[in-house]
């Protein structure tokens, strides 16, 4: 008989989906240590398959269009802290992708967020980033500064997109047809992986700027502000990436 350890190693070494014809293999062996290890793999399987339904949820819009050709979901990141750029990303996913545990990047804890990232830049068609600066919030408004960032971001992309699948906006100045969809990042499958890609790209830029200009917090707030961020605003006064505009009831 088989010890348990080497069980474990058994389903540790195979697929999800493989590790099944090892709950029939095992089911009658009674050892709490085996039977431990089927059920895990049974409710580990069962996770899986109820997030490929929401997943294929998420894939709505996209079944929806996909017959025009390449569909790019659109989100930005930072349109209301105190300081850093405002972040755009564009992806194009592939049709067929089996990417889970898409979603709103704000639903998602910062180690997830991190893991998808790399997934979605190694499966996606194409990734565009585009950012507008603190000064150039100031000079056009953030609303505007985000519009430049997302056409940056599509301009970006190495192929150009039938149909965006945009994050509640309508983005001026751009001839791809759009589709505006009220909180897109929960609904569309291509919108929240760019909405995970550009948290990512808009943290680990704060985290930097934290580096060069302690004392704001920047690596934790992220920019916003926070009560600590605010103290160390009227403590210190701006940084060369504060938005001036953002910040006259502080300083």
């Amino acid at each position: 008989m088989k010890k348990i350890s080497e069980i474990k190693a058994e389903f540790e070494s195979l697929s999800l989906e493989e590790q099944k014809r090892l709950w029939e293999l095992y089911q009658e062996d009674t050892r709490a240590g085996v039977q431990k290890l089927i059920e895990k793999s049974r409710k580990t399987a069962e996770a899986v398959q109820k997030e490929r339904l929401r997943m294929e949820q998420m894939m709505e819009y996209e079944h929806k269009y996909e017959h025009l050709g390449y569909l790019c979901g659109i989100d930005e990141v930072g349109r209301g802290p105190l300081a850093g750029p405002v972040v755009a990303c564009a992806v194009i996913l592939p049709k067929d992708h089996e990417i889970l545990y898409l979603n709103d990047s704000k639903k998602l804890s910062a180690k997830k967020r991190e893991e998808l990232y790399e997934v979605i830049l190694r499966e996606a068609v194409s990734v565009g980033i585009g950012m507008s600066s603190p000064a150039r919030i100031d000079e056009i408004n953030i609303l505007q500064a985000t519009y430049e960032a997302m056409r940056q971001a599509v301009s970006k992309l190495a192929v150009r997109p039938q149909l965006l699948l945009n994050d509640a906006v309508t983005i001026p100045q751009i001839e791809i047809p759009q589709v505006p969809i009220i909180k897109g990042d929960a609904k569309s499958a291509s919108i929240a992986a760019a909405s995970i890609v550009a948290k990512v790209t808009r943290d680990r830029l704060m985290v930097e700027y934290d580096k060069a200009m302690p004392g704001y917090g920047f690596a934790s707030n992220k920019g916003y502000g926070s009560s600590e961020h605010i103290e160390a605003l009227k403590k210190y006064g701006p940084s060369p990436i504060h938005r001036a505009s953002f910040i006259t009831h502080f300083v």
